[in-house]
């Protein structure tokens, strides 16, 4: 898989006093977030950053104490909306990291202003049922 993508960043899940004894590894491109899970069966996960829509930084007491922490990612997504960057050291890095290649990708695809979702109040003015009018 190395020789697919250059990795801007990538870790293993972390478990026990904060050491990587999991088969979870995260990888960031600059377009794709990748999760790979298994060891013998591998599933691989992946989204382009350009559709999360929220992040949130969780450290448990447990996480902090071992420099890790995890990474809550809501994406626009159809088999799992929410993503969970799992117990990974430098959080905070890795979610400056994350925002700064989020934000470059939605002004690649001019994405910004379009996460809201619903009507607007122009829409609503402009119905053609005439109560707004």
């Amino acid at each position: 898989m190395k020789a697919d993508f250059d990795y801007l960043w990538t870790d293993k899940k972390r478990t026990l006093f904060g050491l990587p004894l999991s088969f979870t590894r995260y990888f960031l491109t600059e377009d794709k977030f990748i999760t790979r899970k298994g060891f013998l069966s591998i599933t691989e996960d992946e989204f382009d950053l350009y559709r999360v829509t929220d992040k949130k930084l969780k450290l448990s007491l447990f996480e902090r104490m071992f420099g890790c922490g995890t990474i809550q990612l809501h994406v626009k997504d159809v088999d799992t909306p929410i993503k969970d960057i799992d117990s990974v050291k430098e959080p905070r890095k890795v979610l400056a990291l994350l925002d700064t290649h989020i934000n470059l990708n939605k002004d690649k695809y001019h994405i910004r202003g379009r996460d809201m979702v619903g009507a607007s109040v122009e829409d609503a003015l402009h119905d053609d049922t005439g109560f707004y009018e």
